[in-house]
């Protein structure tokens, strides 16, 4: 299904968030365009899982503590699994809230949908509270998960405490010190685990976009 008329595509809804962002200071922005540079040119995104291969099965706990299988999800039919960084990222929020806006959809095609982040179970609460949240919202201390489907990097020490100047202290956030994050990556898992439609990106600014997830559970059900 497209997008309602007149809704913006969840990219063009980033850009205008990232244009009505406080402005940085030329420091910082070097700092930050330093930091992507490197986790681009370390080809994380090429190690993601792809579409065709197998989704890893996983058990986690959601945001009120309870144990989530991917393998029992699927019995029900697919599932969209998506990786997000954390509650204090705002490109995050948007893509989970323009998530959101589809899950009638996604529930309409048989699947369902489930958001995975490092942040411990009170903060993955806080996120699905904060972004009122619908679906299954899962808590992967230690990426153990995002590292399965290839999707874990690590923040330079340098540009650390320019996150934590931000507000995105991922020790507090995330339960260690590792400073690890998933980069952005969304699967469209098949009963059979399967991978209908895998992606991921090395800029946290790029998302799948609804109307893919859309697409993918429907190319599915034609089989």
């Amino acid at each position: 299904m497209e997008p309602e008329l007149g809704t913006p595509k969840l990219a063009t809804q980033i850009n205008e968030l990232e244009q009505s962002l406080p402005p940085l200071s030329q420091e910082q922005s070097l700092l930050l365009e330093e930091a992507a540079r490197k986790v681009d040119l370390s080809g994380i995104a090429d190690q993601a899982l792809k579409t065709g291969e197998l989704a890893p099965d996983f058990t986690l706990p959601n945001a009120v503590g309870s144990s989530v299988r991917l393998e029992r999800a699927l019995q029900d039919g697919p599932v969209v699994v998506t990786f997000y960084r954390g509650m204090w990222c705002p490109y995050c929020s948007l893509q989970l809230r323009a998530y959101q806006k589809i899950l009638p959809e996604v529930i309409g095609l048989g699947a369902s949908l489930m958001a995975i982040s490092p942040q411990s179970p009170d903060k993955s609460q806080a996120t699905l509270l904060k972004n009122f949240l619908q679906y299954e919202v899962l808590s992967d201390l230690g990426n153990v998960v995002a590292r399965q489907y290839g999707l874990v990097y690590q923040v330079p020490e340098w540009v650390r405490s320019l996150y934590i100047s931000f507000g995105s202290d991922l020790p507090a956030f995330n339960g260690d010190t590792s400073w690890e994050l998933p980069i952005p990556g969304t699967f469209v898992v098949a009963p059979d685990r399967r991978i209908l439609l895998g992606y991921a990106s090395s800029d946290p600014r790029n998302r799948l976009e609804p109307a893919a997830i859309l697409e993918a559970l429907k190319a599915g059900a034609r089989g």
